[in-house]
């Protein structure tokens, strides 16, 4: 979604971002998103098809700006690729702030209603998974070889496992009604992450 968004269309996809990670997707009515982005019906179905059609582009705009938000966080920084990815999972810690709708994903709600009903939002939201896994690998291939570690696993094993971590903190999140249990799931794949490559996990706060 590279184009310069229309901006009624903009507030609808953010409106979509907001509602589906409040209510799921099946739940979710096109006149919630309309009530919400502040539009009417007409200038919904003058951007999209249906509730699919506006499913799928929310998926790619939340790759884009998520993958924005990603990119430019400091974790980069980093000179040591462990510490980037230790950074990196601190990050996903840091951002479990405000209501549950607020730090949970959008694709892995989606993908939980629509896996086997709706192949198109399945594919999508597989692609926004995988494709921000894939920004892990690199990082993860180059501690694999500075620390020697010989691994009968690959680093884009590890890239996706730390997405079935984060997204099923976000599951005990919703179930417990709060960020506590996600934060500690966090922590549990930092220390896994630190074993991995044999160095001693650092003393966490409990904060």
């Amino acid at each position: 979604m590279s184009e310069t968004l229309h901006p009624s269309k903009k507030k609808l996809l953010d409106a979509a971002l907001r509602v589906i990670r409040a209510k799921g997707y099946s739940a979710t009515r096109i006149e919630d998103v309309c009530a919400v982005a502040g539009v009417t019906k007409g200038s919904f179905f003058h951007h999209f098809k249906s509730k699919d059609d506006l499913a799928l582009a929310a998926a790619d705009y939340w790759s884009v700006t998520t993958g924005a938000l990603f990119a430019g966080a400091a974790y980069h920084a980093h000179a040591d690729p462990l510490d980037r990815i230790l950074a990196y999972v601190d990050f996903r810690k840091s951002l479990l702030q405000g209501e549950i709708e607020e730090f949970t994903c959008l694709v892995g709600t989606m993908v939980q209603e629509a896996f086997a009903t709706e192949p198109a939002i399945r594919a999508a939201c597989e692609a926004s998974i995988s494709s921000h896994a894939e920004t892990l690998e690199g990082d993860i291939a180059a501690a694999i070889e500075l620390y020697g570690v010989e691994a009968s696993w690959s680093a884009k094993s590890l890239a996706l496992h730390t997405q079935a971590v984060l997204q099923g903190a976000f599951i005990l999140a919703k179930a417990k009604g709060g960020p506590e249990i996600a934060e500690e799931s966090v922590d549990h794949l930092r220390r896994y992450i630190e074993l991995l490559f044999a160095r001693a996990p650092a003393v966490r706060s409990a904060s």
